[in-house]
């Protein structure tokens, strides 16, 4: 672990953020959680009739954990090739911010962190959503 006199202040911010999210073991509770909550979703499960669970929710995991400054890397497609024809519409997307945040919740993570990540999540929905 880096001593966070050694991080820029926005490396120091990020990591802390990663913290508040339990760091690792919490992050992959909030991912199981979360893709659960999708499954349930009928706004939403049927994005992963044909992509399964495994790889989306390791694809996720790896994906939050670098925005949350975590010693992660992603390594997935980008988010327009990967949501290209999938025709997700702005109720789909607002589906899945609703059960990040269930999910978050579930897990204690701070109001503050969940804002954090969500502020680094939303330039995403211009490329995702289609109609």
């Amino acid at each position: 672990m880096l001593a966070t006199g050694l991080l820029s202040p926005t490396q120091a911010d990020d990591h802390q953020t990663f913290q508040d999210f339990g760091e690792w073991p919490s992050l992959m509770r909030i991912m199981e959680d979360f893709i659960t909550n999708l499954n349930a979703d009928a706004r939403f499960n049927r994005y992963f009739e044909k992509a399964g669970q495994t790889r989306p929710k390791a694809m996720l995991t790896d994906q939050f954990c670098v925005l949350l400054g975590g010693p992660c890397k992603y390594t997935g497609r980008d988010m327009d090739e990967m949501h290209r024809g999938l025709d997700l519409s702005e109720a789909n997307f607002n589906a899945l911010v609703e059960d990040l945040q269930l999910a978050m919740n579930k897990q204690g993570v701070p109001f503050a962190s969940q804002n954090k990540l969500l502020g680094k999540l939303a330039p995403m929905h211009r490329v995702i959503i289609e109609n």
